[in-house]
């Protein structure tokens, strides 16, 4: 029988001793994936519950199929019960005391789930061809993750990030409003060259404008750590910015520029206007 593969894919979980539970996760391979003796740069990805309703399997399988994308593995995290509390930012918990387990989250990425791969798949050893990408609150665990370990990754992307993670609750008496954690994670944090980072917004992600600049929260909160990355930094080379006019807060939105993102992270470099259009 002769046959074409459009993927490989399979489900499974991974027992962690840092949180205490199975986590389940689904790796996706391109169907060379069999008969390469070469390892795959990986795509790592937070909420991978979401993986069928954003029509993922679709995504990458046309993915595999272009020529001007590198071959990659797709590995996602399906978050359970405890997401509110593992995702955040591993330095802090935020005012609320949520996230309070983001430090162990990270190790489990670290110590634990990294090692496996790289074990268990054709999965690539250098860090540059590691990418890992996240929606909201994935998002911000993501950003944080890559930032504070650029021994292990190349690349990080944020889809509506929850960069509004906060020590204190925002008051006007703080006009700089430097409660926001990302903000001083990044100005007391190391430079590396090598890293690079992808952010996406949409103009309709949220309604809210706390400090009424006429620019949404998850604009501003974006835009001012792209801002405090540059102080640190990292040139506009390092840093793509997609702002979606009419974009949501939605699995739609992010959807739809995915493969936008993909192109980004394994294919040449493209320059995305101010709308993402």
């Amino acid at each position: 029988m002769v046959f074409d593969l459009e993927f490989i894919s399979l489900k499974g979980t991974y027992s962690s001793r840092f949180l205490g539970r199975k986590v389940s996760f689904r790796l996706v391979a391109p169907p060379t994936y069999r008969t390469s003796d070469v390892p795959f740069p990986v795509l790592l990805m937070n909420d991978g519950q979401d993986y069928k309703a954003m029509g993922l399997e679709r995504i990458l399988s046309s993915a595999y199929a272009d020529k001007k994308i590198a071959p990659f593995i797709y590995v996602a995290l399906e978050a359970n019960e405890n997401r509110m509390h593992e995702y955040g930012t591993a330095c802090s918990a935020d005012y609320k005391g949520r996230g309070e387990k983001a430090h162990q989250y990270v190790k489990f990425i670290t110590e634990e789930f990294i090692p496996f791969l790289k074990r268990e798949f054709k999965a690539a050893s250098q860090k540059e061809a590691w990418v890992y990408c996240g929606m909201s609150l994935g998002g911000l665990s993501a950003f944080d993750t890559v930032y504070n370990h650029p021994t292990l990754f190349g690349k990080a992307a944020v889809f509506s990030g929850s960069f509004w993670w906060r020590k204190k609750a925002y008051t006007k008496k703080d006009p700089e409003d430097r409660s926001r954690i990302v903000l001083d994670m990044v100005k007391n944090g190391s430079y590396s060259p090598h890293l690079s980072f992808w952010f996406q917004c949409g103009t309709l992600d949220e309604k809210a404008d706390r400090n009424h600049s006429g620019i949404i929260d998850a604009i501003e909160d974006t835009t001012d750590l792209i801002k405090e990355l540059k102080l640190k930094g990292y040139t506009p080379e390092q840093l793509t910015y997609v702002e979606i006019e009419g974009g949501k807060h939605d699995l739609p939105t992010w959807a739809n520029i995915f493969p936008s993102f993909l192109q980004w992270a394994f294919g040449p470099t493209i320059k995305e206007n101010s709308t993402g259009k």
